[in-house]
């Protein structure tokens, strides 16, 4: 079915409100930590923690897959808890000082990370449930573009309001933000599930399945290398170049007007070239531009580089989302879709823990050299994913 327009402004709304979260995570955050006098270490613990609901979504996913909640359906009402518990926790986090409680601030960071896991896997159970194959390129860079364009517009508000105004006004800006979405949410219809929609427990042998364990592998790989070199971007150029909070702002400004490009890109390169094809391509760009971030020689060169990073990282999520979906068994699609995400989550809180302590360890620059030769690990798992069996695989998900 063809995606009404009201549809499309609610998926990319809902991973808009998630880029608004993103923009203090990559801009901020660990500047933040930094000046509190922590080490990156500590936002290598802190990031990966936070990360956990993101992997245990999986029991979310089964749980949205299984239950139509108050008779309201198996996405809608869990959206709307999600956000709703987003929101409250923003609006409490100001008043948490994570030097003088660091476990506080972790906790709580951990219950606004579980609220946007429950509304991010139902919201991607929604789109698997409403789209079809021929649409996935183009309803997953709506989405990873609207994530992106949440960090563009809040970015540099967010860097300027840390800087001349307080903390509390980000966090209560990023509060408000959050219910953006919900008009729309509240305003869909969810129909009745036919009979091969149905939740069935058999679907879940797809896992036992080469290609299915080689995607998951490529996700892996994609993940731990733009979550853990993302993570070091603004420390790296604050180091070694002496920029200011807002002016980290500006270049997480320019690094996710680059994933709107690459949510663009990645969803291009799949229906133009093909999945495999755009996968070799995305490999190359990643490789090249954290290379490239290595090699940066003032912040001048820096605004080009960050973008295309930007470009690298949007790219990367467009074709793996893109790709999960495509295998994706519509028996148990939230579930088998999060489970997918979740091996994406695990890598991210890998990478970030990795980059983090090799930061303190080696240093910024042979950080990013070293997650560039990762790339690499992309090209053995090919043949486990588009060969002749895989193809069967996807056939048989429907």
């Amino acid at each position: 079915m063809s995606q009404p327009i009201t549809r499309k402004i609610m998926f990319g709304l809902l991973y808009f409100t998630q880029g608004t979260i993103l923009s203090y995570f990559t801009a901020l955050n660990a500047l933040y930590f930094l000046s509190k006098g922590l080490s990156m270490t500590s936002v290598g613990i802190f990031a990966t923690i936070a990360l956990i609901p993101f992997v245990i979504k999986i029991f979310l996913g089964m749980w949205s897959d299984r239950v139509n909640l108050f008779g309201m359906g198996h996405r809608k009402p869990y959206i709307i808890i999600g956000l709703t518990v987003q929101f409250v926790a923003l609006v409490i986090v100001p008043f948490i000082d994570p030097a003088k409680s660091y476990w506080g601030f972790v906790g709580l960071a951990f219950i606004l990370q579980l609220g946007m896991a429950l509304y991010d896997t139902c919201t991607d159970g929604l789109a698997l449930d409403t789209t079809t194959e021929e649409e996935h390129g183009v309803i997953q860079g709506i989405m990873v573009g609207g994530r992106a364009l949440g960090v563009v517009i809040t970015a540099s508000a967010v860097g300027i309001m840390a800087e001349a105004v307080s903390w509390l006004a980000v966090f209560w800006l990023l509060a408000g933000l959050t219910l953006l979405p919900l008009p729309f949410v509240l305003g869909i219809r969810e129909g009745e599930r036919t009979v091969e929609r149905k939740f069935d427990w058999s679907a879940f042998s797809a896992f036992k399945q080469a290609s299915i364990i080689g995607l998951a592998g490529i996700g892996f790989v994609f993940f731990m290398i733009i979550a853990g070199v993302n993570q070091l971007v603004n420390p790296f150029l604050e180091q070694d170049f002496g920029i200011s909070l807002s002016q980290a702002g500006f270049y997480t400004t320019v690094w996710g007007i680059g994933v709107v490009l690459g949510g663009v890109t990645g969803g291009w390169l799949i229906s133009k070239i093909g999945s495999r094809n755009g996968v070799i391509a995305s490999v190359v760009v990643s490789a090249i531009s954290t290379l490239l971030l290595a090699a940066t020689p003032n912040p001048q060169i820096a605004w080009f580089v960050v973008a295309l990073f930007g470009i690298a990282y949007g790219t990367y999520q467009t074709v793996y989302f893109a790709l999960a979906m495509n295998y994706t068994d519509s028996r148990i699609a939230a579930s088998m879709f999060s489970i997918l995400m979740a091996v994406s989550n695990v890598a991210q809180g890998a990478g970030m823990g990795l980059t983090g302590f090799m930061a303190d360890t080696v240093g910024f620059r042979w950080t990013f050299i070293a997650f560039t030769a990762i790339n690499i690990l992309v090209f053995p798992l090919l043949p486990l994913v588009f060969g002749k069996a895989s193809q069967q695989v996807k056939a048989a998900a429907g």
